[in-house]
């Protein structure tokens, strides 16, 4: 699983793989792993992954949800082509995230969103879908930290083995160190660095607002 050294995952949600390249770059001595999105998966497939995870662990966030078998395989060739995890949906059911444990590597289970969609339907299971995600050996969840009040919760029901990312950072309401402060071991932020004139002093200034929080 990750390191938390500096409890940040940036979001590499740019368009264009040379700036993002560049971002990540810039960022790279603030951050303790790198998330990829469609934005740079559409671009260049997953053909990028290698070339990131010398700066930093890459998780895809593909948020796999179909069934066992499509799951399994996409886990596969995620994890050979250099990416240390996925995130997949937990509202497939247990066995659409028990194969994609099963292929090995980190399995991060998304049980709730950070936008206000979420909580028409899938926020409604969120804690049911963090019991499965236990159950079933993943590495860990990920839930909203612009719902901080909920993840005392979530650390209850998973324990302090499984790690908690938490998006939601910045633009969508959550303030850096909240998530960290209430007992998530990361926080994922997009926008508020990639969109920066200088990512790299905005990872760091969130990097030491993350540590100010930190639980000693």
């Amino acid at each position: 699983m990750i390191e938390p050294k500096n409890h940040l995952i940036l979001a590499l949600d740019v368009i264009g793989i040379e700036r993002a390249a560049k971002v990540a770059q810039l960022t790279a001595e603030y951050i303790d792993a790198i998330k990829i999105h469609w934005p740079v998966i559409l671009e260049r497939g997953l053909h990028g992954v290698r070339g990131l995870a010398e700066l930093a662990p890459v998780i895809v966030d593909a948020k796999l949800s179909d069934i066992p078998s499509t799951n399994r395989v996409a886990c596969e060739i995620m994890r050979c082509s250099g990416a240390s995890g996925v995130i997949c949906q937990g509202f497939a059911g247990e066995d659409s995230v028990r194969a994609c444990v099963e292929a090995g590597g980190d399995v991060y289970v998304l049980v709730e969103m950070s936008h206000p969609g979420s909580l028409q339907f899938i926020s409604k299971h969120s804690e049911e879908i963090a019991r499965m995600a236990r159950n079933v050996g993943a590495s860990g969840i990920v839930a909203p930290a612009n719902r901080p009040e909920k993840l005392a919760s979530y650390r209850e029901i998973v324990g302090p083995s499984m790690q908690i990312l938490c998006p939601g950072i910045g633009i969508q309401g959550g303030n850096p160190g909240d998530a960290v402060a209430m007992g998530a071991d990361f926080e994922i932020v997009g926008r508020a660095i990639c969109s920066a004139k200088d990512p790299g002093l905005a990872a760091k200034e969130i990097a030491q607002a993350i540590a100010s929080k930190v639980r000693r």
